[in-house]
C-alpha cells in the first residue's frame, strides 16, 4: 500500500449537485492537503460529474472517479472507494457535509492516543441549527436499537476530551485501512442504512477501538438524500435491523435479549401500522427474516472470530422502556418531519 497520501477521503454521491460545491470548498480550505479525493457516483443525472471534475481542478484537488451507471447503494459504493485508496486511513464523508478546515487534522492525529484506535468519529452538527448537534457517532442498546449519540445536545465549541464510544457515524468517520481490508469494508448486501453499525460492531468484535474527537467538526444536512420519510429508508432500516443483530449480537447475551427484542419490535411495527399505515417496516422485517439463511453463515465466520467481551460489553448503553425511545430522536422533530421508528 502506498503512504504517499495522508488520508483517502470516499464521498458517495447520488445526485447530490446541489450540496457539492460548499463540500468541495470546504475540503479546499482544509488545513492538511495531502488528502486524495475519491469520488464514487450512483449513476446522477445532475451533472454532478462534470462539475466536481471541473471544480477539483480549480482547487487543485486529487480526484480519483469512480462512475456507477446505476445507483449500487451505500455500502457497495463505498467498498469500490475503499478498494482504490492509496492511504493507510479511509475517510468516509456524506456529500451534504461541510467540514471546517481542521477537521481532517484532528482526525488522523486521533488514532495516536491509544493502541488498537482503528475507527475515529466526528462532531458533525445539524446543518439547520449549527449550535445543535447531529451526530457524535453510533450509540446502540441491548434491544439493537441504534441511534446518533448525542443528537439534540448543545454543541460545546471549546469540548476537546477525546471519549472511547461504539463506533463512528459513517457519514464522516476515519477508519484504519488495514480494519477495512481485515473485515472486508461495508456489508454490500445492506445496501445502505446501519452499514455503519454492522461495520463497527464487526470492528469492536475483532478487537478494534473506536475514539470521538470533538474537534473534528462537520456541519450535516440530515438525511438529505432520501429523507426521513421514505417508505424505502424505513423498509432497508426494518430488514437491515434483523441482518444486524443476526450477524453480531453474540451468545449468550443474544438468547438473553431476545425475547425482549422480539417484544418491542412487535409493538414498534404494531404502532407504526395502526398509526401511520407504515407497512414498509413491517416489509423490511419480512425480508430481513427471508434473509437469515445468508446473514446467518456470515454470523458463524464472524462469532468464531471474536475477542474479548470487554472490547464491546461496556459500550452498549442500557435499557431504556418503550415510552422513553422516542427522545433520542426529538431533536429531529424539530428540523424534519416525525421521526420514524429506527428501531
Amino acid at each position: 500500500m502506498s503512504n504517499a497520501k495522508a488520508a483517502s477521503i470516499v464521498v458517495l454521491n447520488y445526485n447530490g449537485l446541489q450540496h457539492l460545491a460548499a463540500l468541495l470548498k470546504h475540503l479546499a480550505q482544509q488545513t492538511v492537503r495531502e488528502f486524495e479525493l475519491i469520488f464514487v457516483d450512483n449513476g446522477s443525472h445532475d451533472n454532478s460529474v462534470a462539475f466536481v471534475e471541473q471544480t477539483t481542478r480549480e482547487y487543485g484537488l486529487d480526484l480519483q472517479l469512480i462512475l456507477n451507471e446505476r445507483n449500487l447503494g451505500f455500502a457497495p459504493a463505498c467498498n469500490q472507494g475503499i478498494q482504490v485508496a492509496n492511504s493507510d486511513w479511509v475517510v468516509m464523508l456524506n456529500n451534504d457535509t461541510r467540514p471546517e478546515p481542521t477537521w481532517l487534522e484532528h482526525l488522523l492525529a486521533t488514532p495516536q492516543a491509544g493502541a488498537k484506535v482503528g475507527m475515529v468519529a466526528s462532531k458533525m452538527l445539524s446543518a439547520a441549527k449549527p449550535t445543535q448537534i447531529d451526530s457524535a457517532g453510533i450509540a446502540l442498546d441491548w434491544m439493537g436499537i441504534a441511534w446518533d449519540w448525542r443528537g439534540g445536545e448543545q454543541d460545546d465549541p471549546q469540548e476537546q476530551q477525546l471519549q472511547e464510544i461504539f463506533g463512528p457515524c459513517g457519514g464522516a468517520a476515519l477508519y484504519a485501512k488495514q480494519l477495512l481490508l481485515d473485515l472486508g469494508g461495508f456489508d454490500a448486501d445492506f445496501f445502505a442504512y446501519l452499514e455503519d453499525v454492522d461495520l463497527a460492531w464487526r470492528a469492536r468484535l475483532a478487537g478494534w477501538r473506536c475514539l470521538f474527537q470533538p474537534q473534528a467538526r462537520v456541519l450535516h444536512a440530515h438525511s438529505a438524500t432520501l429523507g426521513d420519510q421514505s417508505p424505502f429508508k424505513r423498509f432497508l432500516l426494518g430488514r437491515n435491523k434483523v441482518w444486524l443483530l443476526a450477524k453480531n449480537y453474540p451468545n449468550p447475551w443474544f438468547r438473553r435479549y431476545l425475547p425482549l427484542i422480539m417484544g418491542y419490535d412487535l409493538m414498534a411495527v404494531t404502532y407504526g401500522a395502526a398509526r401511520r399505515r407504515d407497512w414498509a417496516s413491517l416489509q423490511g422485517r419480512l425480508a430481513g427474516l427471508r434473509g437469515l439463511p445468508a446473514m446467518l453463515a456470515k454470523r458463524r465466520v464472524i462469532q468464531q472470530k471474536w475477542q474479548a467481551v470487554e472490547n464491546w460489553e461496556p459500550f452498549i448503553a442500557p435499557l431504556e422502556p418503550p415510552w422513553a425511545i422516542s427522545k433520542r430522536y426529538a431533536h429531529l422533530e424539530k428540523q424534519h418531519d416525525p421521526p420514524l421508528d429506527r428501531s
